[in-house]
């Protein structure tokens, strides 16, 4: 079964196999799923709002909004999470307040809950935009991700809107600092499972020179019905060829 949207701006905190016990954030539409692809694997299911445009769409919370229930949840835990993640129900940077957003989180992180990191999930679809990396930078984490080494596959396994290079998208991430590249490799028809694409996924990750790289598989269900999660052993196959690269990798 697909997870359901989030239908509000706070959830959680959930357990995360990445950020421990994390207080989401979703600064996109309830019960509507924004986002500038379309991944064949996505958790939440098709993507019903497919754009890359940075405007307000019916339902986005407001700075102050987002301000107010966050200052709630973390007044109303008996304990802070570990961390404060822009998640939830897409890409958040598509929200045009994204910067002011993060400067908000972080005010309230400082009072509130000072010994919380802040993080953020994103499809890295928008990192090629200047102002998104400075409010990205701002984090304490970055969690961006890169499936693909080809142009040819990310147009199949993410399908981006119309527009969206990922030779920019390589670019735009390799100015990122501490940055932690996260990546869903995946058997089947529409899967990104071929050793050709992995080379080409490796110099990449060569070029952004992130600080970490987080390898999954499947363990959700989705959307497409020709994808299948891939063995142990090919995910350790993968995470050895990235390492004699000389990249820090985990599988999740």
């Amino acid at each position: 079964m697909l997870l359901e949207l989030q239908k509000g701006i706070i959830y959680g905190p959930v357990n995360s196999r990445r950020l421990g016990r994390s207080l989401g954030v979703n600064i996109l539409p309830p019960n509507k799923k924004a986002c500038a692809f379309n991944c064949v694997y996505c958790q939440y299911g098709w993507t019903e709002a497919h754009t890359l445009g940075r405007k307000k769409l019916e339902g986005m919370p407001s700075v102050k909004a987002v301000g107010n229930a966050l200052q709630k949840a973390l007044n109303s835990l008996p304990d802070p999470p570990s961390y404060i993640t822009f998640s939830g129900n897409g890409e958040p940077t598509l929200h045009p307040d994204f910067n002011q957003m993060v400067d908000e989180i972080l005010s309230l992180r400082n009072q509130l809950a000072p010994r919380a990191k802040t993080a953020a999930l994103s499809n890295s679809a928008l990192v090629t935009d200047k102002s998104v990396r400075e409010a990205l930078m701002k984090l304490d984490v970055k969690i961006m991700k890169l499936d693909c080494g080809s142009q040819e596959l990310f147009e199949k396994y993410n399908q981006p809107c119309d527009g969206i290079d990922i030779e920019d998208i390589t670019e735009g991430l390799s100015q990122l600092s501490d940055v932690t590249i996260q990546t869903l490799i995946s058997a089947g028809k529409s899967g990104n499972l071929d050793q050709k694409n992995i080379d080409e996924w490796i110099e990449r990750l060569k070029r952004i020179k992130p600080s970490f790289v987080q390898l999954y598989t499947l363990d959700r269900d989705h959307p497409a019905r020709d994808l299948f999660p891939i063995p142990k052993e090919e995910l350790n196959r993968i995470k050895t060829q990235v390492q004699e690269e000389g990249l820090a990798v985990e599988i999740y």
